[in-house]
């Protein structure tokens, strides 16, 4: 790295009131080391292009998140198809990129990790979707994406109750989707390799899934996801028995999952999900963590398209 700009969203995570000190201590690392830093707050959700922009027209070969996947999320729109370098610096509710990449939760500590960190280019997910206006879009994502109840779940979570109450919130959300929601079946349709004949399967819930490990309880959530992967690995619930989902929650934090007829585990370049003929509910669509809008969707992979910082514990 030489010339860096750290940019964070100053209403991320839930010491956000106290995040000076750990920006603060982020700069004085790189700078003592030669590294040419600033940072730069982003004022709104949606506004984290004008910084990135700026950065890029600077000169900047790096551009730190500091916040969580959100944050990671929003710069990453617009730095796809570049040569500068994303890194990460944790600082939010959800850190599953940073704990991929094995970094510190600490961002001072993070800082300290990412200046022996190597320059890797990668692919990355991209998903196509309706927003609540019906236009359609796309978003790049470097974590997961979702469609059904995780989105749904994303969709309720109040941005000042997560920053409150963190992980606590997710864990008391899922139980109230577990008890109410319906799981409405939707149609997939995926190429397990480019070419392939397109297999069809009913689902109530997909994960595109594209890191190893998201940290916490939900430590290797998905077997074989890894960012270097040049395919998704997708988790189809076939299902929509609510023990089913629960079984298999209580044993990925057990860390004893297992993936049958039901929970299927398996790799795909492409996949399209469609609203099914016998349901009308609307289903909704998540990247990152991040709320997007309802089916049809479409998920491909995008080779060689960014470039990320990996710190050498890193173990992708």
């Amino acid at each position: 790295m030489r010339k860096v700009v750290l940019i964070y969203n100053p209403a991320s995570g839930q010491h956000f009131n106290h995040r000076a000190p750990h920006i603060e201590g982020a700069l004085d690392v790189l700078r003592g080391a030669g590294i040419e830093a600033d940072a730069i707050e982003t004022t709104a959700p949606g506004t984290a292009f004008k910084p990135v922009l700026q950065a890029l027209q600077n000169g900047c070969d790096a551009i730190l998140a500091c916040g969580g996947d959100g944050t990671v999320h929003e710069i990453l729109q617009s730095i796809v198809g570049t040569d500068v370098a994303l890194g990460v610096l944790p600082l939010g509710t959800a850190n599953a990129l940073a704990s991929d990449l094995g970094l510190p939760l600490s961002p001072v500590k993070a800082a300290q990790s990412l200046l022996s960190a190597t320059r890797e280019r990668i692919p990355v997910g991209r998903i196509w979707f309706h927003d609540e206006d019906g236009a359609e879009r796309s978003r790049y994502f470097t974590v997961a994406a979702g469609i059904g109840a995780d989105a749904q779940l994303m969709g309720r979570l109040d941005s000042k109750l997560k920053r409150r109450f963190g992980y606590a919130l997710y864990a008391i959300e899922g139980v109230r989707m577990l008890v109410a929601h319906s799981f409405p079946l939707f149609d997939v349709s995926f190429e397990e390799q480019a070419g392939d004949r397109r297999r069809v399967e009913q689902v109530s819930q997909l994960l595109a899934v594209r890191i190893r490990d998201f940290g916490g309880m939900l430590h290797r959530f998905a077997p074989g996801a890894t960012l270097r992967k040049e395919t998704l690995r997708l988790v189809a619930f076939k299902t929509r028995n609510r023990f089913d989902y629960a079984r298999f929650l209580a044993a990925v934090v057990f860390r004893r999952h297992t993936f049958h007829h039901r929970i299927e585990l398996l790799d795909a370049v492409s996949v399209e999900c469609r609203t099914s003929a016998e349901s009308s509910a609307e289903v909704f669509v998540e990247a990152d963590g991040e709320f997007l809008g309802k089916l049809p969707v479409r998920i491909e992979i995008v080779p060689d398209a960014l470039t990320v910082l990996v710190p050498p514990q890193a173990r992708l």
